[in-house]
């Protein structure tokens, strides 16, 4: 008898502890916040540090979702800082996330080497390059998904292009694109103005040592004449484009209209004339994250919404 009731015990307890583990709760999905600068907060709490969701570099590609997702930041911003929203809106859709800070000037400390994107874009390009690999390695994955704002939509073309990136990427998401080039305040006249006059070696030992990048981007360029050459895709991936009529960065936003067999355009205002985003906002616009969403897994589209969007918040 004892030993019936001991082992009653035992089936019981078992089938408890079973039924328990296998009727354990889901994690709780991560806050997703609101707005472009929510990045902000979590780089001044945890400096250098990782969004939720992100950077895990033990996180392995599920099915439904393979390849792995990297947030690459716009001129001036960070791992933490440009994507406050996308980290943890990704994550709670299953992919495996990461960001890195390229571009920073070297040796600088915290906060200023959380300022990305201010070397040249060839260096960047190299750093984007053994992230990416670094991603590749730890996830298994074979091919990476990007998703870009600003000049992180243009120098990851320079690592397809020129590094041997092209058969490590399958989709790659463009916010607010460049492709051909920026001519906001005129911009685009300065480097022809600088080489009539003679002052290349001034402007390479004044501005360009704070910003290296910055007017690599300008339009006409001999960068962007070089990224252009044969046109900045690569037949091997998937490009998707999304821009607001309201970009006062990258003007005209139309330098992101570029069309391919292989490339989707899409301006937000053409089926949401409610959506005021802008250069910033649009990196957080939940609209465009919609088009973001679609464009990442095609095959399960969702139904793009419309509602009033303000400016400089998203």
């Amino acid at each position: 008898m004892r030993k019936l009731f001991a082992g009653l015990v035992i089936a019981v307890s078992g089938a408890l502890l079973i039924g328990g583990t296998a009727g354990a709760a889901p994690a709780p999905p991560l806050p997703v916040p609101d707005g472009f600068f929510s990045g902000i907060l979590p780089e001044l709490t945890n400096p250098a540090g990782s969004l939720p969701g992100s950077n895990d570099f033990s996180c392995k590609p599920t099915a439904e979702h393979p390849e792995p997702v990297i947030l690459v930041h716009g001129t001036g911003g960070g791992q933490q800082t440009n994507w406050g929203k996308y980290a943890p809106l990704l994550a709670n859709e299953g992919y495996c996330v990461f960001s890195l800070t390229y571009g920073g000037v070297p040796g600088m400390p915290w906060p200023v080497s959380a300022i990305g994107g201010m070397l040249p874009i060839e260096q960047s390009a190299q750093q984007f390059g053994d992230f990416v690999d670094r991603v590749l390695a730890s996830t298994g994955a074979t091919k990476v998904n990007l998703v870009g704002h600003s000049q992180g939509t243009l120098m990851p073309s320079y690592y397809l292009k020129f590094l041997g990136g092209a058969d490590k990427v399958d989709k790659y998401v463009s916010l607010a694109p460049l492709w051909k080039g920026i001519d906001a305040l005129g911009v685009s006249q300065l480097a022809p103005t600088v080489k009539r006059l003679g002052l290349q070696e001034v402007q390479a030992q004044t501005v360009e040592q704070l910003c290296g990048a910055c007017f690599q981007m300008a339009a006409g360029t001999d960068f962007m004449n070089k990224m252009n050459e044969g046109g900045p895709y690569v037949p091997q991936v998937t490009y998707t484009n999304i821009m607001t009529r309201y970009d006062e960065a990258v003007v005209p936003y139309t330098a992101g209209f570029l069309e391919a067999p292989n490339a989707t355009n899409i301006v937000v205002q053409d089926a949401c004339s409610l959506d005021y985003a802008e250069h910033a906002g649009i990196a957080a616009d939940p609209i465009a994250a919609t088009h973001v969403l679609n464009a990442l897994d095609p095959e399960h589209p969702r139904p793009v919404p419309c509602f009033f969007v303000p400016p400089f918040t998203g």
